[in-house]
C-alpha cells in the first residue's frame, strides 16, 4: 500500500468513526446509592439520529425511564425499559436502547431507584 492509498483509508477510518450513531451508557455496579453517578457517562451527548444503549453493570434491576420521579404525566413518553418484558433490565449483562429523533434534554432515571438521575442531551 501507498501512501495515498494509506491516507484514503485512514481518513475513511476517521470518516467512520464520526459517523458514530451508537452510545453506550453503563448503569454502574452499585448504582442504586450513587444519584446522579448511577449512569455513565452522564449527562450522555447524542445527535438526532443516534441510539443508546443503556447497558445494566450493575446486579440489581434497574430500568431506564424518560421523564422526572413524581412527574406521572411525562413518565416514559420519550422512552421506557419498563419493569416487565423483553426490554427490562432484569439481569447484570442487560441492554436496552432508544433512537433519538428530536433535539432537547431528556431526564431520566430509574423507576426502582428514583434517586438515580440521568439526562441525554441531544443537538
Amino acid at each position: 500500500m501507498n501512501y495515498r492509498q494509506t491516507f484514503q483509508t485512514f481518513g475513511i477510518l476517521i470518516a467512520v468513526a464520526q459517523a458514530q450513531t451508537g452510545v453506550k451508557v453503563s448503569i454502574v455496579p452499585g448504582s442504586s446509592t450513587l444519584g446522579d453517578k448511577a449512569f455513565s457517562p452522564n449527562p450522555v451527548n447524542v445527535k438526532v439520529g443516534d441510539t443508546v444503549t443503556w447497558t445494566n453493570d450493575d446486579t440489581q434491576f434497574h430500568t431506564v425511564t424518560s421523564g422526572s420521579p413524581g412527574a406521572t404525566g411525562e413518565l416514559g413518553k420519550v422512552f421506557d425499559s419498563k419493569l416487565s418484558g423483553p426490554t427490562a433490565l432484569t439481569t447484570k449483562g442487560k441492554t436496552f436502547s432508544h433512537k433519538f429523533t428530536e433535539k432537547g434534554e431528556i431526564p431520566y432515571f430509574c423507576q426502582l431507584h428514583p434517586t438515580m438521575l440521568g439526562k441525554v442531551v441531544v443537538s
